[in-house]
């Protein structure tokens, strides 16, 4: 692992949403340093995990430019379990083609949005979709939000020569995925939330670390990537415990009670809903954070719907990380122009930065073809004069100049596997009342 530095800024801002990038896989394994079963059985399972350590596939522009007007697809949740993560990600695509189309548009013609449902896990509504924007022309699909979600369509995606821009994807897994240079996201890697999570447990003391996480790949690749950043801080490995569970288990009794056993001074939870669950259990052994015991979310369980989930004040002092930028309010407000009703901001940011660098991206190749945007996307996020609005890009590209976009979401410098080089945090904690708030900023990255 390529060694990080860590810089931390102190603000205080509103709450977090709950957000799940990853989705659940049964597995179940066995207890103590490694893995445990989530029902209790006695079958033991290997954890999912992925390498990192690849030379990424890069896009290749093709011999004739395509001057059609660019379409843009979404790809985002609107109905089954990651409903809530929708509408401020549509808002997100919409506020950007909007403000791209007022600036000119992409080849002096205005971008055309077609918007799609990718559902969950538990249904087919991605790929029906994914035909549909295919049919329809899209040049650039915007999600999924869910890891699992995406990992469902990328082979489809990417054979039709079309971009896939995630805003939430987190999963290590894409990294070294062979998507054609397809793929791209803007959400950082769990290889740096587990950076900026390690470091909120090392700040606070921790000697003694239990991490309990779901067996699929992202809560397998987040914990065992956490360990290792542990580790680095200077806790041995026989002090941290690491135990995987099936989610799906109607029971977490034999884990928290592994945990109990194992007397850690912290618990780092990566889950999903089930957390619920798994801190009421906590709680019911003397152990959870309201208990005075330190313990520690990540994205897929810091959010409001986890304090409605359990007992008032069960939450008192957890803390955890999620991927959030200060986006500030004036682009709150932008947001609002187009839904009103919008409450939570989370992956907002990120979905607008995903459609202006792809409108830029296709400037830039004087082309809407899938591949050749895709040939320019991480170019336009690094390296040249800096730019931060559309608006501001627009002419020094049409100009020929090299440019380095600044989105919303702060720097991207992108990587050659298409994501951003560094990731910003927010650290988040619930109170009293079971009600998060954002405690400053975390920002990790090369």
């Amino acid at each position: 692992m390529a060694k990080r530095t860590y810089v931390r800024t102190a603000a205080v801002l509103g709450a977090a949403s709950l957000a799940l990038f990853g989705c659940s896989s049964s597995d179940d394994s066995s207890s103590g340093d490694s893995t445990s079963s989530a029902s209790g059985g006695s079958s033991a399972a290997e954890e999912t995990t992925v390498s990192t350590d690849c030379t990424p596939d890069q896009a290749t522009a093709g011999a004739t430019p395509v001057t059609t007007p660019l379409v843009v697809g979404t790809l985002l949740p609107e109905t089954g379990s990651l409903a809530f993560l929708g509408p401020p990600e549509v808002a997100g695509v919409r506020l950007a083609v909007d403000e791209v189309n007022a600036a000119g548009g992409v080849l002096n013609q205005p971008v055309q949005l077609i918007p799609g449902d990718s559902g969950d896990t538990t249904t087919d509504t991605a790929n029906t979709t994914v035909d549909r924007l295919l049919a329809g022309g899209a040049d650039v699909i915007v999600g999924a939000a869910s890891s699992s979600v995406s990992l469902k369509v990328i082979d489809k995606i990417a054979s039709a020569g079309v971009v896939q821009f995630s805003p939430a994807n987190t999963s290590d897994q894409f990294v070294c995925y062979p998507d054609k240079g397809q793929y791209f996201r803007t959400a950082p890697t769990d290889v740096l939330q587990a950076q900026a999570l390690s470091q909120l447990i090392a700040e606070d003391g921790a000697q003694r670390v239990s991490i309990l996480a779901l067996n699929d790949p992202y809560g397998t690749g987040l914990a065992t990537n956490t360990v290792e950043n542990l580790e680095a801080a200077g806790i041995p490995s026989d002090q941290i415990q690491k135990i995987i569970y099936d989610p799906n288990a109607q029971s977490f009794n034999a884990e928290v009670d592994d945990v109990k056993t194992f007397a850690p001074d912290a618990v780092a939870i990566i889950g999903f809903e089930e957390s619920a669950k798994i801190i009421t259990r906590m709680h019911e052994v003397g152990i959870g954070p309201s208990d005075g015991t330190l313990v520690y979310g990540v994205d897929g369980n810091m959010g409001n719907a986890l304090g409605e989930s359990v007992a008032a004040g069960l939450l008192d002092t957890m803390r955890g990380t999620t991927p959030l930028t200060d986006v500030g309010t004036a682009f709150q407000d932008r947001l609002k122009t187009v839904d009103p009703a919008l409450v939570d901001f989370n992956y907002a940011g990120e979905s607008y930065d995903a459609v202006i660098i792809s409108a830029l991206a296709a400037e830039q190749a004087k082309s809407t073809a899938g591949t050749d945007i895709a040939a320019n996307i991480n170019s336009v996020t690094k390296d040249g004069e800096k730019c931060t609005t559309y608006a501001q890009c627009l002419p020094l590209v049409q100009a020929g100049t090299d440019i380095d976009y600044d989105g919303v979401t702060g720097a991207l410098n992108f990587s050659d596997a298409g994501e951003p080089a560094t990731g910003s945090y927010g650290n988040l904690v619930f109170g009293p009342d079971n009600t998060l708030t954002t405690d400053g900023y975390i920002v990790v990255g090369e």
